[in-house]
């Protein structure tokens, strides 16, 4: 209860700055709604691709595909 409370939470807080920053720099409360909801949506995705890859590297570095000493 207490993750998904934390989720919501930085979801909305997610929401809010993306469509006040855009609104700052557009001036425009259309855009920056647009922005503001579309953002946090391709965000997602963007996290989802970057925790897949970061898995898949140390899953490398474990099997010993990295050199010794490399990231």
């Amino acid at each position: 209860m207490r993750m998904a409370m934390k989720t919501a939470t930085y979801c909305a807080m997610h929401f809010v700055v993306a469509i006040t920053v855009a609104y700052a720099l557009s001036g425009s409360w259309k855009a920056a709604l647009a922005i503001g909801l579309i953002e946090p949506f391709v965000q997602t995705f963007a996290f989802t691709i970057h925790e897949r890859l970061w898995a898949r590297a140390q899953a490398s570095r474990r099997e010993g595909s990295f050199a010794e000493g490399a990231v």
